[in-house]
């Protein structure tokens, strides 16, 4: 007899028949806490989040989703998914529970002529970007190539292309779906539009998607891109350069503010390693010729101390910040939707980059406006169609001794630039604490109120609670 954590937190004895009929019906790997590779799998990217499921069941196609449904449903479970692993909340992960590990699946399909791509729910960005640039061809995905695409898409996504074609979920043509009754669904603007419309940013409220359908664009494979680096007291010319120069670039050009303690990249000097920095990513998807020109100005502001902006592949632009997010720091976050940058903005930013507290710590102010402003803010509940930036407190470092300085440092930055957000803030980036008033900021009061009668629909039972709720 085996004991999981059921879904109100009661221990479910589950009996020795219940389990072996799941083992000889699952394909995918079955592990419990004393076996190799439990713990590998139960750690996920924020060491923040310390949680050790009753079993993972590591899925290798639908048919193994269907069967950890069923049995978690028939027993009532606790249930957690995990796709890359790399929420800041750790939804990824419940305690006691059943946790649906997706990351086996792996799978890319592009079809060049369609320019389409189909995508298994356990690939992350680079996966996708590896194979999608092969035929000069890219889908809207995040900044970090280690993410997750599943997380990412059902909660809204952006990144270097976002400005040209909105948020990821802007462009998912379809998806395969679990629901909590275990029926697989194929979802799209003609099939279970609801439900469609439902997983395009209400998180993993409504079912287990398997696969994505992503609308594919040219770019590359060569682009235009890197970052440029300032001196620590450069940082308000560096900002009001910024702001200036990204409300007047094109589409093609997105580019992200980073205020920060130097890291010792191979790519700035030596001397100032360890050194308050303030540095632009820059990547034009258009004619490299053009970016040039449209960079020039930018890359001649003040004494840069570094400049990497060259002629890149695009999937190297695309992991370009990965060294500053590695799997296993702790990892704390506040952020907020901007619909520019005022002067209030620059002075915060300015003060509370000076008072870091951690080396890894950053401020970070990433370009949006665009394609996402032209659609109303019903269209999907990623919504915050008013938003141009995003600004993300980064709060990141290594012994939990240090929790409490870098969270409060976190907090109090996140407290003194509130007066310049649009009240909006993106589902992806709330941290474990932030509750009802921050979903509702994510959505919005009637794509949350949709979002929770969508919830009683598709799971009244409320099967699919580890994660930012909706309703139910």
């Amino acid at each position: 007899m085996s004991s999981l954590t059921g879904m109100n937190g009661e221990a479910v004895a589950i009996p020795d028949d219940a389990m072996q009929a799941l083992k000889a019906g699952f394909k995918g790997p079955i592990l419990t806490p004393d076996e190799p590779g439990y713990d590998d799998t139960r750690k996920i990217w924020n060491a923040m989040i310390e949680r050790r499921p009753g079993m993972i069941l590591r899925r290798t196609g639908t048919v193994d989703v269907v069967q950890a449904l069923g049995f978690a449903s028939q027993h009532r479970l606790l249930v957690s998914v995990r796709g890359g692993g790399h929420n800041i909340a750790g939804l990824a992960v419940c305690d006691g529970g059943v946790m649906i590990d997706l990351s086996l699946m792996r799978g890319v399909w592009v079809d060049p002529a369609l320019r389409t791509a189909r995508v298994q729910a356990g690939c992350t960005l680079g996966d996708v970007d590896r194979e999608t640039q092969l035929h000069g061809l890219a889908a809207v995905l995040g900044f970090v190539s280690a993410t997750g695409v599943a997380g990412l898409t059902v909660g809204g996504g952006f990144g270097y292309l976002t400005r040209r074609h909105g948020w990821t979920c802007d462009n998912v043509t379809a998806m395969e779906v679990v629901t909590a009754g275990a029926e697989v669904l194929r979802v799209s603007a003609d099939e279970n539009a609801d439900l469609f419309w439902a997983l395009r940013g209400g998180g993993g409220n409504f079912g287990i998607v398997t696969s994505f359908e992503y609308r594919l664009f040219p770019v590359g494979p060569q682009i235009l891109g890197g970052a440029i680096a300032w001196r620590g007291e450069d940082t308000r010319q560096v900002l009001q350069a910024y702001r200036d120069f990204s409300a007047r670039a094109p589409r093609e050009l997105t580019s992200v503010a980073v205020l920060r303690n130097a890291p010792p990249a191979p790519w700035l000097p030596k001397e100032i390693h360890g050194k308050p920095i303030a540095a632009l990513f820059v990547c034009y998807s258009g004619n490299v010729e053009d970016g040039e020109a449209l960079l020039a100005p930018l890359r001649k502001l003040g004494t840069p101390v570094a400049d990497i902006v060259t002629r890149r592949p695009y999937a190297q632009m695309q992991s370009l910040l990965d060294a500053t997010q590695p799997k296993g720091r702790r990892y704390y976050w506040k952020s907020h939707y901007l619909a520019g940058i005022d002067p209030v903005l620059i002075d915060q930013a300015v003060d509370h980059a000076s008072r870091i507290k951690s080396p890894h710590s950053a401020i970070l102010l990433f370009q949006i406006e665009g394609a996402l402003n032209e659609l109303p803010a019903r269209h999907s509940p990623a919504g915050n169609r008013d938003a141009a930036y995003v600004l993300n407190i980064a709060g990141s470092w290594e012994s939990a001794q240090d929790d409490s300085a870098n969270i409060q440092w976190a907090r109090d930055c996140f407290e003194a630039t509130r007066t310049c957000s649009t009240g909006g803030v993106y589902v992806n980036f709330l941290t474990e604490e932030e509750g009802a008033d921050r979903i509702e900021a994510a959505y919005g009061r009637p794509n949350l109120a949709r979002l929770a009668t969508l919830k009683q629909k598709f799971d009244p039972d409320n099967l699919f609670r580890h994660t930012k709720p909706v309703g139910a």
